[in-house]
């Protein structure tokens, strides 16, 4: 059986699990700084949590595998998002992906995004 790694776990999630040669992260979320703020501003703000995230867990972006974006507007968020998303992408790990429209947990909060990485 393979040994499942948890890092910055509370009661109801861990933020990176780590099995078998893949990192999941959880749905990361602006820093409390960004919240309320503009879209550019939050997204930027969850890439560079992803960023330190992977790098703790031992990977990068170039390895992602999948993401999952949820956007509390999408009609007014998804090209800024979407143009910030593409500048941050590695070129040679562009991952699948799929973004939707939600109501998240906070009304400041205007984007999610959880990834899936190889190590």
């Amino acid at each position: 059986m393979s040994a499942i790694e948890r890092k910055h776990s509370g009661p109801l999630m861990s933020k990176i699990v780590i099995h078998n040669g893949t990192v999941y992260l959880s749905g990361i979320v602006p820093t409390p700084e960004a919240e309320g703020k503009d879209i550019a501003t939050q997204t930027h703000s969850v890439l560079e949590q992803i960023d330190a995230l992977l790098k703790e867990a031992g990977t990068d972006k170039s390895r992602l595998i999948s993401a999952q974006i949820w956007l509390s507007d999408i009609d007014h968020d998804f090209s800024t998002m979407n143009s910030i998303w593409g500048e941050w992408l590695d070129p040679n790990g562009i991952p699948t992906r799929a973004t939707v429209e939600a109501k998240l947990a906070r009304p400041t909060v205007n984007v999610e995004i959880q990834v899936t990485a190889a190590l």
